[in-house]
């Protein structure tokens, strides 16, 4: 029997210890040596001119299932995120049924393990029903945690007053995520939307809608000693008040936060309309800025994808969301190319900090120990996204045409080579993430 299941050879790895030559010795879906191997193994890949990153896990994205399967379901959605370099993914609970209690958590579970590509842990949903429940729902085994919704998006699940906001926090151990935009403002500034016109969306969902929201939020934490974590910041105000209360607050920024402006309206109209809304580049701007000084955390693509037939419905009907998950990586890796920030840097947001921040068990990191999760990139590939590249279920990216420098050419999920080369390698074998406040007992 062979020493090692797989040894990784001849590539430039990115890890904690910087950047350099080294092979990786795989086990049993465990990473069990890193240096110069000489052992012998079942299978070598060779990886010279290639980089291997830790597993890019993106800790937001919607796919769909259950109740909207039209759009995505699991399956789909996670061959889009294996296609696109992505080793892991958090999920998200605004699903028909929305996941809100143990049965409906459950049957998620059910529904990915071994269907699907990646691993994966779903987001609970915090409401003003099952608050009472929350300590011991964001307790199970493949949970990232409760997730609340200040202001509506797609779904129905809408936490708005802060008494309600409150109330969740207390019942609960764990760092929970938000959906930061103030309803009450919303409301009031519907008559703002321009029939037809998606250009007047960040008019509607405007910076003030979101900073509102934001302090509110970090003002609520403070007063119960909570972390939370605040999703897709939009604007540069949030950025700047944020560094403030890195105590309390994490943060993540958006690929199309960091690559779109409200130039894109007029090209592509409502295929770039989301919550929060892509703004002008002094805002794209400032979030660079909280990439470079550090205090963004970590990069979640916010995959939410429509039917085109949805996209295409007169503003404000259109639906909002576009698809993120699988265009991730190479964006970035063109924004690393563009100098815009290092590889490092790229992996401290889509590994390390994830890790950090959720306490995920045995992942996040290319160390000895741990589940053998890589994306393999060639720095140097110059490619054109397409819509027809993308394979999640609504066929279409807001990057069609896009040509960028750095790509994707292999999804390695505990040893296993799911994607290589543009080809999905491996059936199925997705499994529950770990996580340090909620390992199984027993």
């Amino acid at each position: 029997m062979a020493q090692y299941d797989t040894i990784f050879k001849n590539a430039t790895v990115v890890n904690h210890d910087g950047e350099g030559q080294a092979d990786i010795a795989v086990k049993n879906g465990r990473i069990v040596a890193i240096g110069t191997i000489s052992g012998d193994a079942a299978e070598t890949v060779d990886c010279k001119g290639l980089h291997i990153l830790p597993g890019v896990i993106d800790t937001q994205v919607h796919f769909r299932e259950p109740g909207l399967t039209h759009k995505e379901d699991l399956e789909t959605g996670s061959r889009a995120a294996v296609m696109g370099g992505v080793t892991g993914v958090f999920e998200m609970p605004n699903t028909n049924p929305l996941t809100i209690s143990k049965e409906t958590f459950d049957a998620k579970i059910a529904a990915g393990t071994n269907r699907m590509h990646c691993d994966f842990a779903f987001y609970i949903g915090g409401t003003h029903e099952n608050v009472g429940e929350l300590a011991t729902l964001e307790k199970l085994p493949g949970c990232a945690g409760i997730k609340v919704f200040m202001g509506s998006s797609t779904g129905s699940l809408l936490v708005q007053d802060d008494d309600g906001v409150e109330a969740i926090l207390r019942a609960i151990s764990r760092r929970a995520a938000f959906h930061s935009e103030d309803e009450y403002m919303l409301e009031e500034r519907k008559h703002l939307r321009v029939e037809g016109d998606p250009s007047s969306h960040p008019v509607w969902r405007s910076p003030e809608v979101a900073m509102s929201c934001t302090t509110r939020l970090v003002n609520i934490a403070r007063k119960v000693g909570k972390r939370i974590h605040v999703l897709h910041i939009s604007t540069k105000e949030e950025m700047v008040y944020l560094a403030d209360h890195k105590d309390v607050a994490s943060v993540e920024a958006t690929p199309h936060h960091l690559t779109l402006d409200e130039t894109a309206y007029t090209k592509l109209g409502t295929y770039v309309q989301m919550n929060p809304p892509i703004r002008d580049a002094e805002h794209r701007a400032g979030i660079w800025a909280g990439v470079e000084n550090g205090v963004v955390d970590v990069l979640g693509s916010d995959h939410a994808p429509h039917a085109r037939e949805e996209k295409d419905h007169a503003y404000p009907a259109s639906h909002s969301g576009m698809t993120g998950v699988q265009t991730l990586v190479p964006t970035m890796l063109d924004h690393v190319n563009n100098g815009k920030l290092s590889l490092q840097r790229f992996v401290d947001l889509t590994s390390h900090g994830p890790n950090r921040l959720f306490g995920i068990a045995n992942k996040g990191r290319i160390a000895v120990g741990y589940d053998a999760d890589f994306t393999i990139v060639d720095m140097k590939r110059r490619e054109t996204i397409t819509n027809e590249w993308i394979a999640s279920r609504v066929g279409w990216t807001p990057y069609d045409g896009v040509s960028v420098t750095g790509w994707p050419v292999g999804t390695i999920v505990r040893g296993h080579k799911v994607m290589w080369q543009g080809v999905l390698t491996t059936p199925s074998i997705g499994q529950p993430m770990r996580f340090l406040e909620a390992l199984p007992q027993g």
